[in-house]
């Protein structure tokens, strides 16, 4: 799971997201953490596929991400299931809180990383599909990857 991208250390993604949402904005935030937590995560031990993120009182926090207990922090591990804070601008939270209230936006985690040494969540903004869109989605995806699959032939030929 632990990759290496142009972002840093992906540490978890949340491919579901994609499939069920329109993502419209994403936003990248910080996470507090920890000492244990952070040691976890370094070892890729990292869960998003059930969380959602809420605002509340002006702040931002990521319910559902569980991040398993380090093997050798004992009495210093917390929670692997504790609601975690996350760390945005003042202005991009009220825009953001906004949209949510108005327009019928939510919030969603996308990818868990490393960004020059410290946690990062990226969000983003976004819409809930309806079946026939998600239809649509698999569909496009089979003839891309059936026109990749004939230009593979072709190009052995």
């Amino acid at each position: 799971m632990a990759a290496k991208s142009e972002a840093g250390k992906l540490i978890a993604n949340n491919k579901k997201a994609f499939h069920d949402y329109f993502i419209d904005e994403m936003f990248e935030c910080g996470i507090a953490l920890h000492g244990t937590e952070v040691k976890s995560l370094r070892l890729g031990k990292c869960s998003i596929k059930e969380s959602f993120v809420r605002i509340e009182k002006g702040e931002v926090w990521i319910y559902g991400m569980h991040i398993s207990p380090y093997e050798m922090g004992n009495i210093f591990n917390k929670d692997p299931m504790r609601v975690r804070k996350l760390l945005m601008h003042r202005a991009e939270i009220r825009k953001l809180e906004q949209q949510v209230k108005e327009k019928g936006y939510t919030l969603v985690p996308l990818d868990v990383y490393f960004k020059n040494g410290r946690a990062k969540v990226k969000i983003g903004l976004a819409r809930g599909k309806k079946l026939y869109d998600k239809r649509e989605t698999i569909a496009k995806k089979d003839q891309r990857r059936e026109a990749e699959k004939e230009f593979k032939v072709r190009m052995k030929l």
